[in-house]
């Protein structure tokens, strides 16, 4: 007895979208940070299988090279590195609750709004990819990015730029709970106000020339 393919696929998917329904919850409601960003993994890994039984291998294989892999890592660095303090952070979580739901309600919207306008009463694609593209998923990624949509990708590039920049300057700016380098001031040091040399004898040099005392009384006479 062999087993459908779809009744495999529709395994394998409702599981992966349960797992990741389920680590996506324990992102916000796990106490440590540490468990949060590791079901944060558990949940990009779900989100991979997903994209890879959809046929979206380059999607899915990117997601773990580039957000498991590298992002991933340093955020669990960050979070273990710093010492957060999980009372004072949780103190007003009452407080911004109301802005917190207003916002995932209008998330949940825009996504339903999504979805009802794009899966909902059509079975067709929304643009059909040309014949010698269906078959490598990396080639037809590549077409839409640099050459359809090369302009959206350009602006997008640049934005994380500027993102990028902007949050380097903030990090340079003049902090008194800080410490930073002038480096300026480093080089143009005078070397006579940081060290001094002082000339002293050393304790070699006193024990082999040892002062008139201590041989006078090593020797019993009297001056």
């Amino acid at each position: 007895m062999t087993l459908d393919p779809s009744i495999i696929f529709s395994l394998f998917f409702y599981a992966f979208a349960g797992l990741l329904v389920v680590s996506a919850l324990r992102v916000i409601t796990a106490r440590n940070p540490v468990h949060a960003a590791l079901f944060l993994v558990l949940a990009f890994f779900c989100a991979s299988g997903l994209w890879m039984l959809l046929k979206a291998e380059f999607l899915s294989l990117a997601l773990i090279l580039v957000y498991i892999g590298a992002v991933m890592v340093l955020f669990l660095f960050v979070v273990m590195m710093l010492d957060l303090d999980l009372e004072h952070l949780r103190r007003d979580f009452s407080k911004y609750l109301p802005v917190a739901f207003l916002m995932g309600g209008v998330i949940v919207l825009e996504l339903s709004i999504v979805l009802i306008r794009s899966f909902i009463g059509t079975n067709a694609p929304v643009q059909s990819m040309p014949d010698e593209l269906t078959v490598n998923n990396t080639q037809a990624l590549g077409k839409l990015i640099f050459v359809d949509y090369v302009y959206a990708f350009e602006i997008a590039g640049v934005i994380l730029l500027v993102a990028i920049i902007a949050a380097v300057a903030l990090t340079l700016r003049t902090r008194k709970d800080s410490k930073s380098q002038d480096v300026s001031y480093q080089v143009n040091v005078n070397p006579a106000d940081r060290m001094r040399i002082v000339k002293m004898e050393t304790d070699v040099n006193a024990k082999q020339n040892p002062s008139k005392k201590s041989i006078a009384e090593g020797t019993g006479e009297k001056k």
